[in-house]
């Protein structure tokens, strides 16, 4: 049982399953129309992650060899199966259409979520829809940078005796596990903003795990990027950091804001209302020692 949109009255179960399937209906929708398009511009997007793989590609010296001995003399990817071509078009196809199929999909969890929150919560949808798409854009984009990079390191690190020469279906999984590991890493602020303004969590315990935040951080990024080069592991630990701290500072804000508000006011969520009376008592001198600062004075 959850609260409906009118936050009068209780939804039962059989409308919570209903509504979650037609939110998942229209979410593969949206995945299949991106991937659609995705199938009808394939080459200019294989050209596009295919293009990592040129900016490494052998010197001159090493590609007249090849050529020599009839091997790939260029960044051209090396097909061992008569179905490869097909299933990489296809694999192309499908993690395109989620891609672009994240602002829907995005949009369409919050839409089941939205009727457990508070009307002042619900304001707040777009927003996190928007700031949760560009944040998984921008993830996907510094990737991407970082791709060539992460493929000098693992092309060096076995020798220079080894061939560089990979197959489609190989190459493009790591392009696109890196990818989705960037973007999904990047969703981590929007993760705990939101658990804030649910009430669930308090910017102080935020506060109180940045140590083990840190080797958290750390563990998961070299668990979720497939290269394991310390330059990737660099590049994402950083920002999400960086992140985690972001987000201690907007539930500081927030708390300030709603001790602000009018006492006539009430806040309209019970357990963040009673997080804010009992951490008020310990004043804005404790806040100031936490966030690493001195006390605002008040105008």
């Amino acid at each position: 049982m959850g609260r409906s949109r009118s936050g009068d009255r209780t939804m039962p179960l059989m409308d919570h399953l209903v509504e979650l399937r037609s939110r998942l209906i229209k979410s593969l929708l949206a995945v299949l129309v991106g991937a659609v398009v995705c199938w009808v511009f394939y080459p200019q997007i294989l050209d596009f992650l295919v293009q990592p793989y040129c900016d490494v590609a052998p010197e001159d010296a090493v590609a007249a060899e090849a050529a020599r001995q009839n091997l790939l003399g260029g960044c051209e990817l090396l097909v061992l199966d008569p179905l490869e071509p097909f299933s990489v078009r296809l694999t192309v196809a499908g993690y395109g259409g989620l891609t672009l199929a994240i602002p829907v999909v995005l949009w369409q969890i919050w839409r089941f979520v939205q009727p457990g929150l508070y009307p002042r919560e619900r304001r707040h949808a777009a927003t996190f829809t928007v700031v949760g798409a560009l944040l998984f854009a921008l993830g996907a984009g510094l990737a991407y940078w970082s791709i060539p990079r992460a493929l000098r390191f693992l092309a060096s690190v076995g020798g220079e005796d080894l061939v560089t020469g990979f197959s489609p279906a190989k190459y493009l999984s790591f392009v696109v596990k890196m990818m989705a590991a960037f973007g999904i890493g990047f969703e981590f602020p929007i993760l705990l903003v939101f658990l804030q303004f649910a009430g669930i969590l308090h910017y102080r315990q935020l506060i109180r795990a940045r140590r083990f935040a840190i080797v958290g951080i750390v563990a998961l990024v070299a668990v979720i990027t497939p290269s394991g080069d310390p330059f990737t592991l660099m590049v994402l630990s950083v920002p999400m950091y960086l992140f985690y701290e972001a987000a201690i500072a907007i539930g500081w804000l927030r708390l300030r804001r709603e001790r602000r508000r009018s006492p006539e006011e009430p806040s309209e969520n019970a357990h963040a209302g009673a997080v804010a009376a009992g951490e008020s008592a310990a004043g804005s001198t404790e806040e100031a020692s936490d966030l690493g600062g001195e006390a605002p004075r008040e105008g």
